[in-house]
């Protein structure tokens, strides 16, 4: 019988040679590549309807930490303190009596026939004034903007007038996108933080973000119910998310964080019926609530003036051309021969209510304390210096434009002063 006593060695020896260990091969240490060095860019912000002293209600932690490491203050709107007219001029640097767009709604007399209402993208209305992303990219500045009034219109274009969707020239953002408000305010954080994402050859450096969910709130329920307060939170955990957002990605970024205008509590219990103090048949309304722009029928300008221009309750009229200095305001063919103007809180109604209803709304004298808005600067361009004066909302404009690169604008209605003691490239650190 053969011995298998040679196998078991052999099987030994081979196990002995698989268990044991390779032989080492030597690693060259791979260099971690380099973080990018992103240079910081612009957002601007508007939180519609966000009066000053929400930031006092202590339900914004991240709103007040961007103020405590940059600038914070009570902005005055231009007047009239609707949102369309703030809007624009916080990019032109132009109050609505110069930027064209005078009101949420307006007529012009060189297109009769038309009204101007929120959702007019047609250039003719806008190209009297031009906004910071047409100017920023005529210079080679890309931009993009998630919302914001007037940012869809391709600003200097034309419009055929058989053809309505024929633009023909113009200049829109790089990237923009079309209001929608069932996009939700995740998403629209979410789309700023993709396109700053971008490699850099394709990334904006001056891009704007707009939420609509504290105005919204403030005109429902007014600017004191709980559920306005609770809007106020929400919308402070957005602009948590777009921080840390930029954190994650080391984007550094220049927050401009502004509203339009404050909030007003309302009441169907102060309201002034204009049937009541003028005959509806010399006059046809074409605004009205916190204000009225009355066109007068032709050939019924005295007996309108007869009953319009005298002392009123709660509401004082004026021809176009006597309308306080103070606003600046009455000098554009757009602003209708007569306006009135309610005291805050009240409402200018064509017929009186026959229900109880409370809300809120704006559009009231711009230096009444209701209407302040927020205004936020913060990030490596911006000292941290607390609270600063008020200041008019025509100055925004002219601080972007410092923050972006652009060189100072030509005629415009303000300039960077409040802001040249915190601006770091001014101090030349």
């Amino acid at each position: 019988m053969t011995s298998i006593r040679p196998f078991l060695a052999a099987l030994l020896v081979i196990g002995t040679c698989a268990a044991a260990p390779p032989p080492a091969i030597a690693q060259t240490p791979v260099a971690a590549a380099p973080a990018e060095q992103r240079p910081p860019v612009t957002i601007l912000v508007s939180i519609d309807g966000f009066r000053a002293d929400y930031l006092d209600r202590g339900v914004t932690p991240n709103l007040s930490a961007l103020a405590a490491k940059g600038v914070h203050a009570a902005m005055r709107p231009s007047f009239p303190s609707k949102t369309f007219p703030n809007h624009w001029t916080l990019v032109t640097g132009l109050r609505p009596d110069r930027s064209g767009i005078v009101a949420n709604s307006m007529e012009d007399s060189a297109r009769p026939g038309e009204t101007f209402t929120m959702e007019t993208d047609d250039p003719y209305w806008w190209n009297e004034s031009e906004p910071l992303w047409v100017t920023a990219e005529k210079a080679g500045i890309r931009t993009a903007t998630m919302f914001w009034p007037g940012s869809n219109v391709a600003v200097g274009g034309t419009r055929a007038k058989d053809w309505p969707n024929d633009i023909t020239g113009g200049t829109r953002p790089e990237d923009w996108q079309q209001f929608n408000m069932a996009v939700n305010n995740t998403q629209r954080v979410n789309a700023v933080l993709d396109w700053a994402r971008r490699p850099a050859a394709i990334r904006p450096a001056f891009l704007t973000l707009y939420f609509d969910t504290i105005d919204t709130a403030g005109h429902t329920w007014g600017p004191d119910d709980p559920r306005t307060t609770a809007a106020v939170g929400e919308i402070d955990a957005s602009i948590g998310a777009l921080v840390r957002g930029l954190d994650e990605m080391g984007q550094p970024a220049n927050l401009v964080i502004v509203a339009d205008h404050g909030m007003a509590a309302t009441s169907s219990e102060r309201t002034v019926a204009l049937d009541r103090i003028a005959d509806p048949a010399d006059y046809r309304v074409v605004e009205s609530g916190t204000y009225a722009a009355l066109a007068p029928v032709p050939g019924h300008e005295a007996a309108l003036e007869a009953r319009l221009l005298k002392p009123h309750d709660h509401v004082t009229c004026w021809r176009k051309s006597e309308i306080p200095a103070r606003f600046h305001y009455g000098s554009n063919p757009r602003i209708q021969p007569y306006f009135c103007l309610a005291e805050t809180g009240w409402l200018i109604v064509k017929k009186a209510p026959t229900k109880a209803e409370a809300g809120g709304n704006h559009g009231y004298d711009n230096m009444a304390p209701e209407m302040a808005a927020l205004f936020i600067a913060s990030g490596p361009s911006i000292r941290p210096a607390g609270t600063l004066p008020s200041f008019d909302n025509v100055d925004v404009a002219p601080l972007l434009r410092d923050l972006i690169g652009l060189p100072p604008g030509k005629g415009l209605d303000g300039d960077d002063a409040p802001f040249q003691s915190v601006l770091i490239s001014k101090q030349g650190h």
